[in-house]
């Protein structure tokens, strides 16, 4: 291999075992552990029917991004795929606009580690403990990707491990009366507390959002793509197993809480599974439960910030970044990249430390804006992609689509379903005004600067240096 080509190239260090924890790590973080007790105020038991129309919308969204990715396995992924069937400001867009989306992502991540360090220092400032964890999971993402997908595979087997045993101790509880004195419990809590839906189809409709920001993290499969070993068996295995797993522990682990605790009282005494693991009457349960929803936000923001270093690189191969962002590591981490993202991190603290109560609604509905951004380009690209090939390519696909191109067109609907439905909640609102403005921004610097002609340049140069 040439000088040239360590400097341009990411390490291929990450394992199948990594990706599987580290798309589970992504997706199972603050919108499960926190965020699910808003969710479940607007829509009570009848939340697990909007994860799973949730679900269904983002399987079909990963199949989509399979598609493509096994067929082509690139770095920048989706950005890539926009860029190559929807066109160069698509590209620039969805590649800037996912940065942006892991950058207010990772705000809500720090925003929940604050929330759970009160459990142990409660007059500590909040804006404290968002630096700490901004500077400790920065430091982490400049080790070798390796090393960095070792540690995000511990960091979400603990997680996980968490949230099975929660179902386990919870089920034990509902059928046999573990916990509860030989009692069981049942189910009856999921209607005597003003019915499936205490709040209508109205409230199930208004969940949506924060329903669509806890799956926000699975599409990050794709951009593993550039570094991951034997990318195609690699990719549809984990795109085939990390769905299923993750709706089976959130709806899972959401039937289990709402059975044991009437929907209404979820939410007034901090993190559902903290509730519940306190209830068994464990020793020190709720701080060891405080200590695994801590590294989930640590372990969601790790895996945000490995994200935002990788589409910032790619970005830096199109031209449509600075070059220095396309600069590697001798470990072979986009280090500049992953610094920079870091600092623009600091807002989180900012707004830790002017708006505590606000921040966590504000940066869930801007980032679940960007998030829905991602996923409409992944199936427009799609269905580009597929109208580009011929019926005997289509045949030939390694990985397909199911009903295509009808379910992409459905789950297209679907997320401009989700867009609307922000506009009636004034704590939403806000993305329908930070989202728009970011675009312009982009669309204004992208031909002030001529980056379209910039990134065609670059590109045709990157395929040349490939060859």
């Amino acid at each position: 291999m040439s000088n040239q080509q360590e400097k341009t190239e990411l390490n291929r260090g990450l394992q199948q075992r990594h990706i599987n924890l580290m798309s589970l790590g992504a997706a199972i973080g603050v919108g499960l552990f926190l965020g699910s007790a808003s969710a479940i105020k607007l829509a009570g038991p009848a939340i697990l029917l909007a994860y799973g129309i949730g679900g269904i919308a983002i399987f079909f969204i990963m199949r989509a991004l399979g598609e493509m990715a096994i067929h082509q396995p690139i770095a920048g992924s989706f950005s890539r795929y926009a860029r190559n069937y929807m066109g160069p400001l698509f590209g620039y867009l969805t590649g800037w606009n996912y940065w942006f989306l892991w950058v207010i992502t990772c705000m809500a991540e720090i925003t929940a580690v604050s929330v759970y360090m009160e459990f142990w220092f409660p007059g500590m400032p909040r804006w404290i403990w968002a630096l700490a964890a901004l500077i400790i999971m920065s430091a982490v993402n400049l080790i070798a990707v390796k090393a960095y997908g070792e540690l995000e595979f511990w960091f979400a087997l603990i997680k996980i491990a968490a949230i099975i045993l929660m179902i386990l101790l919870g089920v034990g509880m509902i059928v046999f009366g573990l916990g509860n004195g030989g009692t069981p419990v049942g189910i009856g809590n999921l209607w005597q507390h003003g019915g499936f839906l205490p709040n209508g189809w109205k409230g199930v409709l208004l969940s949506l959002q924060m329903v669509m920001f806890a799956y926000l993290g699975i599409e990050m499969i794709g951009v593993t793509a550039g570094e991951v070993q034997n990318p195609k068996k690699t990719l549809s295995r984990a795109i085939d197993s990390v769905f299923w797993r993750i709706l089976l522990f959130y709806v899972g682990a959401l039937f289990v809480i709402m059975s044991i605790y009437p929907w209404n009282e979820i939410g007034q005494k901090g993190s559902p599974f903290v509730m519940t693991f306190d209830h068994f009457g464990i020793p020190y349960a709720a701080g060891i439960i405080n200590f695994v929803v801590l590294t989930a936000a640590l372990s969601s923001c790790n895996s945000g910030i490995f994200s935002t270093g990788r589409m910032l690189f790619n970005l830096a191969q199109q031209g449509e970044a600075s070059p220095k962002f396309g600069q590697l590591s001798k470990s072979g981490v986009p280090g500049t990249a992953i610094i920079v993202s870091a600092l623009a991190l600091l807002v989180g603290v900012v707004l830790n430390y002017l708006v505590p109560e606000k921040v966590f609604t504000w940066v869930t509905s801007i980032a679940t804006f960007g998030a829905v951004w991602t996923w409409a380009v992944i199936l427009i690209s799609q269905l580009r992609f597929r109208k580009s090939l011929s019926i005997a390519e289509r045949n030939q696909l390694a990985y397909k689509m199911p009903w295509a191109p009808y379910s992409s067109y459905l789950s297209l609907a679907f997320l401009a379903l989700v867009i609307v439905l922000m506009a009636f909640s004034p704590g939403t609102r806000i993305a329908l005004v930070v989202g728009p403005i970011w675009y312009a921004i982009l669309i204004g610097v992208y031909y002030r600067k001529g980056l379209h002609k910039k990134s065609q340049m670059h590109l045709v140069n990157n395929d040349k240096m490939a060859g």
